[in-house]
């Protein structure tokens, strides 16, 4: 058991079905807990907000309700306690059951002989199924296992009345009880394998984290597990090694390969002070590094919390199925008596027949489906999405998706690359060569990322080198400098000054407070903005520019995408407004940078930033694209829609079932065994459904 001050984590053993997870939940909910997740492939169960001293009240309930919660990892389930184990065990006893139907074997009609196979089968059953019905009922939570248990237990009492009574092979039903209990175990077994599958994303990136390590004490080299490395350490990584954890190269070169975190498939060249996520891959070179960030503090560990946390978010559509499952067992109970009461006192059939009827009726019946069919397509599309480097907070966030009507970008880094280019420069009564000198010495004091750009266009020029001995850089206004002459420069904002010249420029160039020359910067699009822009619109998605940028900037680069609805010089508190007056129009999605736009992305029904791996951690936005590609966006809409589309297609077959199945269980066109079967893999076609969603192509 694990607890830390948010959130308690238990690992509970013998759930096996959705159900089971289902009556758990509600448990933890009637307990007063929140965010709650249960997963009863892994066996895990998490929540909040129970305090430390009610943990153990809280560990006595779940056990109440037939579960099992083990404290000592050591003690976790293993095959000779396994739900498999139990399947195999039944069905050595039910085969020879079975056998009487196709082998003349006098022995294997006798009524004693199918009792004796049958009764390991039945108390089996009683063990597993039994217990679970017994505890769910006594707790007002009926799950599935009250149907199993019942229609079972009135199979084999029946038939065991008729041995008693020497009724003849009309009351021998031994082998109905078993294959209903046999079945189930084999359902059981089938639907945990499958989703399994569902959670591969998960399993694959905490495979990441389990790696060996070289690490770099003294002279000497000794091998670690990445668990055991300590912020500090020094780390030897080679030629087609995985990085263990994040770190900054101290010597070497190489490429790394980052598509597990970015979805970027090309290695991307490393050199001395770069930075390195653990469990990215080392294709070519060799590398020292020093451990950074370690354990809950790595990039990898918040991205597996980030999909672990989103599964516990339930989208909506999910709650109307989990309403349903909800009361669908007693529903079912009542059906199986009605059943049971019109084919024996007003159809007249035979008691057997009658029988038959109501425990077809109970064994065919699906409540699992139902519960499966929202989770399993979640667990697919946030995996899904994380492989492409995209980390979707909240299955909520889905169905959100798909009912987009605006998606508003911020322009600065979003839309445009934030790697200003000089346009061009207006010079007054001063050389060309002799203003670029002048601009590129002043920018050589700034680290701003446009003086930067700027450097990286204009050169300085030795006949008009100025020693300057002041230089004072302004944040948000400019640099500010004298000569050792005493004249005085300034390049800032055109906005600054005794005249407004930011309709013309964006900058101007001063010498003793005369303008000299003006310059107009350009901001280059994105990659893929302009295909992006078109995609939405083809969608029926309102594609906005909102930024706090000039009027004559947003609207350029705005007439290059084929936006027509623009707003310039918004400040943050302008933003929101503008943001709650869209989402009176229709749900609204809201991409940014992830910092300065994080008012806007909360605001947003689905906010969108666009950060690179070491800012994982913004809490403003509900999706993260860690490779900061707009073409992400375009994947993200393909994959929220075909998950959403995967949740429909898995509630219309988990209801189509039942209401197909029941009447003809109940009119005795399917019998107990044919019932059991259709059971086991009805619940197999959602899962299987929601596994094509991870193949599937998008259109």
């Amino acid at each position: 058991m694990k607890e830390s001050n948010v959130q308690t984590e238990l690992n509970v053993t013998g759930m096996h079905c959705t159900n089971c997870a289902i009556s758990i939940h509600k448990y933890l909910e009637n307990s007063g807990a929140k965010e709650i997740y249960v997963d009863f492939s892994s066996d895990e169960v998490k929540f909040s907000d129970i305090p430390s001293d009610r943990i153990p009240q809280v560990v006595k309930g779940i056990e109440s309700l037939g579960y099992k919660v083990i404290t000592d990892s050591s003690n976790k389930s293993n095959f000779w306690n396994s739900i498999e184990l139990k399947f195999f065990f039944c069905l050595l006893f039910t085969v020879p059951l079975w056998c009487h139907m196709f082998i003349d074997l006098p022995l294997l009609h006798d009524p004693y002989f199918q009792l004796a196979l049958c009764i390991p089968v039945y108390l089996m059953g009683c063990f597993y199924f039994g217990t679970s019905a017994v505890r769910s009922l006594w707790n007002k939570m009926p799950n599935m296992d009250v149907l199993i248990f019942v229609g079972a237990t009135a199979a084999f009492v029946y038939s065991a009345i008729g041995t008693y009574y020497q009724l003849g092979h009309d009351f021998q039903f031994y082998e109905t009880c078993s294959t209903i209990i046999t079945l189930v175990f084999m359902g059981n077994v089938l639907e945990k394998r499958a989703v399994k599958k569902t959670t591969s994303a998960i399993r694959d990136l905490i495979r990441f984290q389990d790696v060996k390590s070289i690490k770099i004490q003294g002279d000497q080299e000794i091998e670690i597990a990445a668990k055991d490395i300590k912020s500090g350490d020094i780390l030897k990584v080679n030629s087609g090694s995985q990085i263990p954890v994040d770190g900054d190269i101290l010597t070497g070169h190489a490429w790394v390969d980052e598509s597990m975190i970015t979805g970027e498939s090309l290695p991307i060249e490393k050199a001395k002070y770069d930075s390195v996520v653990g469990g990215t891959l080392l294709t070519e070179g060799n590398i020292s590094l020093v451990a950074t960030k370690v354990g809950s503090k790595s990039v990898l560990y918040q991205i597996i919390q980030l999909i672990k946390d989103a599964q516990r978010k339930k989208p909506p559509i999910q709650k109307f199925g989990d309403k349903v499952a909800a009361y669908f067992v007693p529903i079912v109970v009542a059906i199986s008596f009605f059943t049971f009461f019109i084919a024996y006192f007003i159809a007249q059939l035979p008691l057997q027949q009658s029988l038959m009827n109501a425990i077809a009726t109970l064994v065919v019946s699906c409540p699992c489906a139902m519960g499966l069919a929202t989770p399993t397509a979640v667990m697919v599309g946030l995996g899904r999405a994380a492989k492409h480097g995209i980390l979707i907070k909240g299955g909520s966030t889905i169905e959100e998706m798909s009912e987009l009507k605006h998606m508003v970008f911020d322009k600065t880094g979003t839309l445009t690359t934030g790697n200003f280019k000089i346009k061009a420069i207006q010079t007054f009564g001063i050389e060309q060569s002799q203003v670029e000198s002048i601009i590129a010495q002043l920018e050589s004091y700034s680290s701003h990322p446009i003086a930067t750009s700027i450097r990286k266009q204009l050169k300085e020029v030795k006949a008009y080198r100025i020693i300057f001995n002041e230089v004072n850089e302004i944040k948000g206004q400019g640099i500010f400098a004298k000569d050792t002459n005493g004249n005085s420069y300034s390049i800032c904002n055109a906005k600054i000054g005794k005249k407004d010249y930011s309709n013309r420029y964006d900058l101007t160039l001063t010498i003793n407070d005369v303008v000299i020359a003006g310059i107009v910067l350009e901001d280059q699009l994105k990659p893929y903005a302009k295909e992006l822009i078109q995609y939405l619109k083809d969608k029926g998605i309102r594609p906005i520019l909102l930024s706090g940028d000039r009027q004559s900037k947003c609207e350029r680069t705005a007439q290059k995408l084929g936006i027509a609805d623009v707003y310039w010089e918004k400040s943050p508190r302008e933003k929101l407004t503008i943001l709650s007056d869209l989402k009176k129009n229709g749900p609204t999605a809201m991409v940014g940078d992830g910092i300065n736009d994080a008012p806007a992305l909360t605001a947003a029904d689905v906010g969108i930033s666009l950060g690179d791996a070491t800012h994982i951690a913004i809490q403003s936005a509900k999706v993260v694209l860690l490779n900061n590609d707009l073409k992400s966006i375009q994947k993200l809409l393909k994959i929220g829609h075909h998950t959403l589309l995967t949740i429909k297609q898995n509630l219309f077959w988990a209801f189509a079932y039942n209401i197909i199945a029941i009447p003809l269980a109940a009119t005795g066109f399917l019998g107990p065994m044919l019932a059991a079967l259709s059971m086991a893999f009805s619940d197999l076609i959602v899962i299987g459904n929601s596994i094509r969603l991870r193949f599937k192509k998008l259109k």
